[in-house]
């Protein structure tokens, strides 16, 4: 006998819970895995997403209702009873603290208070609620009013998003990879925050531009959209799996000016120095600001801020030698934290006279709805003395 739709989808989100929570897999690659084995319709998927991640966010919460029964069937039953939005079940909702409504874990709620005190609650809270979803236009391939229009034939709602040129909102379920659009690399899937820091360092067509923390490549795509794909931009990481990903990426994209380089030894960044006139450092953190995306994180090990602050510093120190005198540096987190952000190019300024700050902006997710990041803009003025 075949199952029910709720009853495919309920199946979905245990097999998910399951390699999350009891074999510590990632979120992502529990979700493909899952998908490729039981292959459900497009519409299971898109409602197994948005259910996991929900429980995700506030999985603490779902545990304290579950009472005594700590299986992964009550959880998912408790929250399943709560989606349903009874008076009995928003009762109990409310009786609840409200760090266990946000889904904070013990361990981030002291890391919170400690870095932004006052304003955490508010942060907390947001970082708790469902990310929309935004989409950049690459201005290689089509306008933003030529996307507007594909998308709407496609029967994509969408709208802009104020304060942020390149960025559109998807207001309504959609399998956006499954468009014309997409596959003819016309938009890539990218937070408006993360748009808002890479429009922060202001590259120039024929600049040599430099990408050394490039990860999956999100900004660096934007960059070269900026770039008007003229000049060279070198996309270096540690991880060669990722470098593949950006070029495939950067294909579709009609990139065609991007270079990737693994940072195989220290060596690859000193054959680099004073060559490039912008260098972003977007550096490992500890992804406060996109919790609501990565929700499974906060239920892992505690994040190791001294050593990733180490790190920080260790990537600020070594990879701006890479930049030209004159030249601009873009560091940039996906943090909420002040020890992250400002502290730290307060940090790199004390023992390097040879940059200057141009400025720096927090993106804050309770005041924006976007993702947080922070950036500082800055400039090389002279050699190290």
């Amino acid at each position: 006998m075949s199952l029910s739709p709720q009853d495919t989808v309920t199946t979905l989100i245990s097999a998910i819970l399951q390699l999350v929570l009891q074999q510590d897999q990632q979120l992502e690659r529990a979700m493909s895995q899952v998908f490729s084995q039981h292959k459900p319709t497009l519409a299971q998927q898109a409602q197994t997403v948005a259910h996991c991640g929900a429980l995700l966010r506030r999985l603490n919460a779902y545990q304290a209702l579950a009472g005594a029964d700590q299986s992964l069937p009550a959880l998912i039953a408790a929250y399943l009873n709560q989606v349903q939005a009874t008076a009995q079940a928003q009762t109990r909702w409310q009786q609840l603290p409200a760090q266990l409504q946000d889904g904070c874990p013990d361990w981030l709620e002291q890391l919170g208070q400690a870095e932004l005190g006052a304003d955490w609650p508010a942060e907390r809270a947001a970082l708790a609620q469902a990310a929309p979803r935004y989409i950049r236009v690459n201005r290689l391939k089509a306008s933003k009013e030529q996307l507007q229009q594909a998308l709407a034939q496609a029967g994509i709602q969408n709208q802009p998003v104020h304060g942020v040129d390149t960025a559109l909102q998807i207001t309504s379920d959609a399998a956006l990879f499954q468009t014309q659009a997409f596959k003819q690399g016309w938009f890539e899937q990218q937070d408006a925050g993360s748009q808002l820091v890479a429009a922060a360092l202001p590259v120039k067509p024929g600049s040599r531009v430099i990408d050394a923390c490039a990860g999956a490549g999100g900004k660096t795509l934007a960059l070269v959209a900026a770039m008007q794909a003229k000049g060279r931009l070198l996309a270096m990481d540690v991880e060669q799996w990722k470098l593949d990903n950006l070029q495939q990426r950067a294909n579709r994209a009609g990139a065609g000016n991007i270079e990737t380089r693994l940072i195989s030894s220290s060596k690859t960044i000193k054959r680099l120095a004073g060559k490039a006139d912008y260098l972003l450092l977007d550096v490992p953190c500890t992804g406060s600001g996109v919790l609501r995306r990565n929700p499974d994180a906060k239920w892992r090990a505690p994040m190791r801020l001294a050593e990733l602050q180490q790190l920080q510093q260790d990537i600020l120190q070594r990879y701006s030698k890479m930049l030209a005198v004159g030249g601009e540096l873009l560091y940039a987190t996906c943090s909420i934290f002040p020890s992250e952000n400002r502290r730290q190019i307060d940090l790199f300024l004390a023992t390097r006279p040879d940059f200057v700050l141009l400025s720096d902006q927090q993106i804050s997710p309770a005041a924006t709805g976007f993702d947080g990041f922070y950036s500082a803009h800055l400039r090389r003025i002279s050699e190290l003395g």
